[in-house]
């Protein structure tokens, strides 16, 4: 299910993190920045530009408004940082 700027707290320019796995090395993950930006597939809604790509903003993605509550998440999800 896609968020629109009615359902989401974020805006296009917001800076976000997110836990990333590695595509090539899905045992890898690590806490990355992101830029929440208007989806350029769907005009209504939001997306998360990381990596030179975009990622649809939606429900199914873990996102923080803060790098030390990324951290909290990947530290109980993973282990230490």
């Amino acid at each position: 299910m896609e968020l629109n700027n009615h359902y989401t707290p974020y805006q296009a320019g917001d800076v976000v993190y997110v836990i990333y796995r590695n595509p090539h090395t899905q045992s890898v993950a690590n806490v990355q920045e992101a830029a929440v930006v208007n989806d350029p597939e769907n005009p209504d809604g939001l997306a998360l530009f990381l990596y030179e790509t975009y990622y649809p903003l939606s429900h199914e993605v873990a996102v923080y408004s803060t790098e030390a509550e990324a951290e909290q998440a990947y530290t109980q999800s993973f282990g230490d940082l």
